[in-house]
Formats: structure tokens, C-alpha cells, sequence
């Protein structure tokens, strides 16, 4: 037998089928226009490279779609919420369900399960699929869409200093003093901070220390010239084999074990993990947003539909999740520059929210 919190067995079964196949026509609706929007803007640097072609676009929709399957999930549940409630609402259903004894808690209890069950299966998703989508996907990013090395080890847009002199990476791979960087632009600064010099060159080694420039060209801001190096240049000495293997952690990349496992080795050697800990936060909460959707959205469903409001419920239902959306990623990103702790940051937004949704319900239907 179901909780008494829950409506009859057919009445569950019918609310949670309705909002299941709303997600999942959202979602499809979606995914299918912003890959379109985003294969618009990238499939001339996909066919840019020699060779590259139909096949190379599906392999880069392939990867793309999970990453926006992962970011607009909760947004799909957050519409089919309002389009569900407010529909029910429309037909007099809600006032139906109402008649029958049951509160707007109880109407809601199904939506919320199976938001619930979508968290789940979210997780796992992003877990067991996005990460490894993301991975691919940066890493054909970095190699301007031609061949990917065979490196299990490869990392894309790496960041580093050496005192005020700049180091950037497109991709690194390999250990050790194997380490290789490619696609290589270095900053020589003054003490002010200006930019003096700029090398650019495809591929740096490790010269312990340092690393060595091969084919670079040099570009004089003083003079604004431009020249080829004769011979590789050392340049970096104060950036070491350690800092490049602190730099490879991609939280987007990494599932959630083997982020944990990536946190402790920076904690250990002393390294600002407040981002990389924030981040793993959110790969919890974030999937579990799913959940505060059917509440933030259930001002859309209640109400008489005669009064000529159903729309500005809609309007504000919908505002409100967005809402959300805003103030998490605001806060990740106060959690990220050290603003909030990290658990504050990841979690601060969903319990703000389910407070909110709560009170909104409870005043204006319980």
C-alpha cells in the first residue's frame, strides 16, 4: 500500500506517467534546438580540419548532447511542471483532486517522486557519461578537432605562473619528464605587470628546469616584430613537472571518487581546493535540483483557472526556477573565489528555495 501522503495507487501512476512523458518531450525539444544552435556555430571549425566530415559532426553531437542533456535536465522538469499543473488546472482536474480530500502537498507528492527518481538516474548519468563526454570533448577541442593522441593522460587548457610571467596550454600529456605541452603561449612580464615579450610555439618539454620552446616565434611589444627562433628557448624555470600535474584536475571531466581522490592530493600539497570542493558538492546537488522544480512550479497548477490568472501563476512559477538557477550559480561561483565555504555554496541555493517553495504553497493553498 502507498503512504496515506500519497493519492491512490491509479492516481499516482496517471500523475507521475503525465509528468514523465512532459520531461521527456521538453528535454527532447531541447536538446534538439540548442545542438542545432550550437552545431551552427562550431561545424566550421570541425570542417576545418583536413578530412573532417558528416561523421565528425555526429561524433561531435554525440558528445555534446550528454553535457546539454546534464545542464537542461532541471530546466526540462521545472517547464513540464507548469505545463502539467497548469494543464490539470485548465481542465478542472486540480479542483477535482481537491474535491476528493486531497491537499496541494498530496497533488504534488507524486510530481516529486518521480523528480526524485529523475535525480537519481541524473546522477548516474552524469556520473558514468557526461564525465567521459566532457573529457573526449576538451580534449578534440584542444587538438582543433583533428586526431586525439593516445593518451589517457591528456589534459586541455592548462594555466600557470612563474612569478609575474604567464604560461598557457592548449593540452599536456604524458608524466614524468615525458610531460609534453602543445599548443604553447608564454607571457614575459615586467614588474608591473606589463607584458613584455610573448612566445608562441606548438610544443614545449620539459628542460628541468624550464621548458623548451620548439619552433616559437617571438613577438617584441616594444617594437611590435615578430620573429622566428633559430633554437628552442627555456622558458618557465619556476614551472615545475608538480604544478602541471596539480593543474590536470578537471572537475567536469572527473567522477565523483575520483575527484574526491584529486582534492587530497591538492590538500596535501597545499594547494586551494575551495573550487575543486565546491564543485564536487554541486555534482550532488546539482541533480537533486530536479526535485525542487515540481514545488518551485506549483503555483502554476492551483487557483482557479476562471479568475484569468492561470498565466501570471505560470509567469511566476517559472520565475521562480529560474531564480534558482541564477542564485546556484552565483553562489558556485562565490564558493569558487573563496566567498562562501564550499558546502555553503553548493547547498545554500536548494534549501533558500525549498523554503521558498514551501512558504509560497503553504500561504496560498494550505
Amino acid at each position: 500500500m502507498l503512504l496515506d501522503f500519497f493519492p491512490s495507487r491509479t492516481l499516482t501512476w496517471y500523475l507521475a506517467k503525465t509528468f514523465v512523458t512532459r520531461i521527456l518531450a521538453v528535454l527532447v525539444m531541447l536538446v534538439l534546438v540548442l545542438m542545432m544552435l550550437d552545431l551552427l556555430s562550431n561545424t566550421g571549425d570541425i570542417l576545418a580540419h583536413p578530412g573532417n566530415g558528416q561523421a565528425d559532426l555526429l561524433r561531435y553531437a554525440s558528445l555534446r548532447v550528454p553535457q546539454l542533456i546534464a545542464r537542461f535536465l532541471p530546466y526540462s522538469v521545472l517547464l513540464a511542471t507548469i505545463i502539467t499543473l497548469a494543464t490539470f488546472n485548465q481542465n478542472s482536474e486540480v479542483v477535482a483532486m481537491k474535491a476528493a480530500g486531497l491537499s496541494a502537498h498530496q497533488i504534488l507528492a507524486p510530481l516529486m517522486l518521480t523528480a526524485l527518481l529523475i535525480s537519481a538516474v541524473s546522477f548516474v548519468f552524469n556520473e558514468r557519461v557526461v564525465t567521459r563526454a566532457t573529457s573526449s570533448l576538451k580534449a578534440w577541442e584542444a587538438a582543433d578537432y583533428g586526431p586525439i593522441p593516445d593518451d589517457p593522460t591528456l589534459r586541455s587548457n592548462i594555466y600557470l605562473n612563474d612569478g609575474n610571467d604567464v604560461m598557457l596550454a592548449s593540452s599536456v600529456g604524458g608524466t614524468g619528464a615525458s610531460t609534453v605541452l602543445r599548443g604553447v603561449t608564454f607571457y614575459q612580464r615586467d614588474d608591473e605587470g606589463m607584458i613584455v615579450r610573448q612566445y608562441r610555439a606548438p610544443v614545449a618539454r620539459w628542460a628541468d628546469p624550464g621548458w623548451s620552446l620548439e619552433d616559437a616565434q617571438i613577438f617584441d611589444v616594444g617594437s611590435a616584430e615578430t620573429a622566428e627562433a633559430e633554437a628552442p628557448i627555456v622558458v618557465g624555470p619556476g614551472i615545475t613537472i608538480e604544478q602541471i600535474e596539480l593543474r590536470r584536475v578537471d572537475p567536469d571531466a572527473e567522477p565523483l571518487g575520483q575527484l574526491a581522490r584529486s582534492i587530497e592530493a591538492l590538500d596535501a600539497a597545499g594547494r586551494r581546493t575551495d573550487e575543486l570542493k565546491a564543485k564536487w558538492w554541486h555534482k550532488i546537488s546539482g541533480p537533486l535540483s530536479a526535485v525542487l522544480m515540481p514545488l518551485l512550479g506549483a503555483v502554476a497548477g492551483f487557483g482557479l483557472a476562471r479568475s484569468g490568472h492561470l498565466f501570471a501563476r505560470a509567469v511566476i512559477g517559472m520565475a521562480l526556477g529560474f531564480a534558482y538557477f541564477v542564485v546556484d550559480n552565483a553562489a558556485l561561483a562565490m564558493g569558487s573565489f573563496g566567498g562562501y565555504p564550499p558546502l555553503l555554496a553548493a547547498w545554500a541555493p536548494f534549501v533558500l528555495f525549498f523554503l521558498v517553495g514551501e512558504t509560497v504553497l503553504v500561504r496560498t493553498e494550505e
